[in-house]
């Protein structure tokens, strides 16, 4: 009979493990880990930051107006957009001039850059002489570079046949006017010099007349 005797199971479980009749139990609740939320509100504060174009200051909708302002003098100039310091569409138009040079048998990179940056300085120096609110070099780089499309429409014709002739030099007045003409629209909207159109295309006609010189010639 005692061997027959199954052992009660309580005698093998210790005293400190069992647990009261009136145990009422207690669930788990984790604390709060502060560096949690930091780290996911720091990710979602990826989504609310503007596009990385944007930061760069790059708008393709202003470069694509201020291109067709170009293209387009007798078109009025939104001056809010035209005072912007935007340089991407310069420097393109700058690369482009080179390139369409260099296609006409001209390596005139060095040229061009140079004039470049003497004629922003010169016509930052006047437009500050004769504007009241003043004009930042960013802004006359922006402009000026802009209204450098026409002239590598004419360069991009000196690819295909020679402009040292009547014609050349017809087509290279032109696009001196044309370029001169946004030039002075541009400023004078963004400026506010009323007026004064005639002053500024002149010394803007000089600048791209050098551009000019380089192309035909």
């Amino acid at each position: 009979q005692q061997v027959d005797e199954q052992p009660q199971p309580a005698s093998f479980v210790p005293s400190e493990m069992l647990m009261p009749p009136d145990y009422a139990g207690q669930f788990f609740q984790p604390a709060s880990n502060s560096d949690y939320y930091a780290q996911s509100s720091y990710i979602g504060s990826f989504d609310e930051e503007p596009p990385l174009l944007e930061e760069l200051g790059i708008n393709f909708d202003h470069i694509w107006q201020k291109t067709l302002t170009v293209l387009n003098p007798m078109k009025p100039a939104d001056g809010s957009i035209m005072n912007e310091t935007d340089l991407t569409g310069p420097v393109l138009f700058c690369v482009a001039l080179g390139a369409t040079l260099l296609l006409a048998g001209k390596a005139q990179f060095g040229y061009v850059y140079g004039l470049s940056a003497l004629g922003c300085l010169g016509v930052y120096a006047l437009l500050n002489l004769m504007s009241s609110s003043g004009v930042s070099c960013g802004c006359v780089a922006s402009v000026l570079g802009y209204c450098l499309l026409p002239m590598v429409i004419l360069s991009s014709c000196a690819i295909f046949f020679s402009l040292q002739g009547t014609f050349g030099t017809a087509s290279a007045l032109v696009i001196v006017g044309w370029c001169s003409l946004s030039a002075s629209k541009i400023f004078m909207s963004a400026l506010d010099m009323e007026g004064q159109q005639l002053l500024i295309a002149y010394p803007c006609a000089l600048l791209y007349g050098l551009f000019a010189l380089l192309t035909v010639f």
